[in-house]
Formats: structure tokens, C-alpha cells, sequence
């Protein structure tokens, strides 16, 4: 039974396009963006309300501690138990979010990888905040230059995960990750959609949309989760707004620039994803947003071909 995965950059519409799928092939949800999987971290997440969900179940969504440091080999495990389950009642499986480096782990498992230590994240986080993404890239391209090739500068989440690996093994990520497990055999059934909305008017709705989290109370909402203990430097609270929020409440910034650089954070993350998709081997592609009638149209007709 093929499995649709919906992507694309945020604010493309992919909730929209995945339940209109769901209500139309009888099938559940799971969700692979890596904000969503947070409990208490919400508004600027865009996790999909009650109403937007229809009635269809979501799977992997509000259901991870937010001080706990969730990988993509954690979601891979979780979605293909999740998965299972959901075809074992019969129904079908739509997979939907941006986090394409869940989707591809999914896919091509990776290598067994040490724990994760919290003394050796921390340092590399503050080396981060002292001296940017740029520093700790070059880091890695004089300790591995082969997967410092294959990372964007930007990307220092999965930089910083390299230098792990080379400080707890004393081998390089580009050595090890040959070293992968055979694919599960759900993988090969994945058929990958990608929304690809015109740049201009997705830059203006996610402009619109961070300024609107703002409005609805996202200062507070950080507030409430610092006090009740969720970490400043941990994954939950590292993605854009939030980031920028906490620099806010250190009284490093304006609220101000607050929101523009979170805008800013949120069009080149936009950018990235693109990149991204565009890299996987065989997506179909949909020039629109994903709650445009004519789209949804178009990619239901697709999708009774591949059903």
C-alpha cells in the first residue's frame, strides 16, 4: 500500500493538502516536523487545531517532553512503529511535515551513533551563541571536510551533532555513516509530494504569520515555559521566534528586532527546505499552495493514481 508523505516549506499549506488526502483515501496522519513533536511549545509551530485536524488522527505530534533533546532517529523509530499500527487497522498512511531530514532518516536509517552527552552539547552550543554557525562549520571542515562539504554553514544542529561524534568516538561522521542499516520496507513505498508556492507571496504569508504569533500572545508563551523550567538551549526552544524571544527577554535585542530577524529566520528556513526537497530523488512536485482548491485538486487526482 503506497504512503503519501506531504512536504514543503512552512507556511505552503501542507496541513490543508494532508487532511483533504485523509479524508479522501480514509487514511491518518503522522507528522514529521520537529517542532510539533514538543508539548507546551505552540504558537509559532503552527501545529494544527482541532478544527484544521477534522477529525483525522495525528500521530507524533505534542507527545515529547520539550527539555528532552529528540533526534531524527528517535522520530524514525517512532513513526515506523506508528505507521505499522495504522496499517494494521486497515487504514492508510499520510505522512506530513518540513523536517525532510526525518523523512530521509526514515528512508536511509542512520548509523548507530553514541548517546548524547549534555556536558559536550553545552559546550558546543555556547561556542555557537559566542561565535556563530560559521565558527563551528569551520571547526568541522578541518576535522571532517567531507561531511562539512555535505552541511549547510547554517545548519548547526547537525553540525554540532558531527563534532559529537568525532569528540566521543574519535572517528569522523563521514566514516561512520556508511555504516547504516538496511532500510525498513515501508521505506520503498513512500511516494514524496512537495508544495512549491510562488516565493514572493509565501515570503508575505510568513511575514504575516510570525507577526500574528507575536500578536497572539507568543511573548507570554515563553515566558511561561522558561519559568516552568524548559531549557534556553535545548531543540524546542532553538527553532526561530523562540530563539530570538529568549534573546529578547536577555535583553539582547527589541522586540522589534525581535520579529524581524524571526521573520528573516523563517524565509531562509523557507529557502533551505526547498533546497532540500529539491534533493530527493523522484518527489512530485505542485506549484501552489497546499489550500488552494485547484492544487488540492490536482494532487488528489495524482494520488488516485498511485492508489
Amino acid at each position: 500500500m503506497p504512503i503519501i508523505a506531504v512536504a514543503g516549506p512552512t507556511a505552503s499549506g501542507k496541513t490543508a493538502l494532508s487532511v483533504s488526502l485523509a479524508e479522501r483515501f480514509a487514511a491518518e496522519i503522522v507528522n514529521f516536523d520537529s517542532v510539533q513533536i514538543y508539548r507546551g511549545i505552540e504558537i509559532a509551530t503552527a501545529k494544527p487545531t482541532q478544527e484544521e485536524r477534522r477529525g483525522i488522527p495525528h500521530h507524533l505530534i505534542d507527545y515529547v517532553d520539550p527539555n528532552i533533546d529528540y533526534t531524527a532517529a528517535d522520530w524514525a523509530k517512532d513513526a515506523e512503529t506508528a505507521i505499522r499500527d495504522i496499517e494494521s487497522r486497515g487504514k492508510r498512511v499520510i505522512l506530513v511535515g518540513g523536517t525532510g531530514f526525518y523523512l530521509r532518516t526514515l528512508c536511509r536509517p542512520l548509523f548507530e551513533s553514541p548517546k548524547t552527552d549534555p556536558a559536550l552539547r553545552e559546550k558546543f552550543r555556547r561556542l555557537h551563541a559566542e561565535h556563530g554557525p560559521e565558527f563551528l562549520h569551520a571547526m568541522l571542515t578541518q576535522l571532517d571536510p567531507e561531511a562539512a562539504e555535505n552541511l549547510p554553514v547554517r545548519d548547526h544542529v547537525r553540525v554540532i551533532r558531527a563534532l559529537e561524534v568525532i569528540e566521543q568516538t574519535g572517528k569522523k561522521i563521514s566514516e561512520l555513516q556508511p555504516e547504516r542499516p538496511e532500510p525498513p520496507e515501508l521505506a520503498a513505498r513512500i511516494s514524496l509530494i512537495v508544495l512549491s508556492p510562488p516565493r514572493e507571496i509565501l515570503y508575505e504569508k510568513i511575514n504575516t504569520r510570525t507577526l500574528a504569533h507575536f500578536d497572539a500572545g507568543l511573548v507570554d508563551e515563553v515566558k511561561h515555559l522558561l519559568a516552568a523550567g524548559v531549557r534556553e538551549n535545548g531543540n524546542a526552544l532553538g527553532a526561530h521566534a523562540y530563539r530570538r524571544l529568549c534573546e529578547y527577554l536577555r535583553g539582547e535585542r527589541t522586540i522589534e528586532s525581535a520579529i524581524e530577524r524571526s521573520q528573516q529566520d523563517v524565509r531562509n528556513y523557507a529557502k533551505r527546505q526547498l533546497t532540500w526537497f529539491r534533493k530527493e530523488q523522484g518527489a512530485k512536485w505542485f506549484d501552489g499552495f497546499g489550500d488552494d482548491p485547484a492544487i488540492v485538486a490536482e494532487v488528489l487526482e495524482y494520488a488516485e493514481g498511485l492508489y
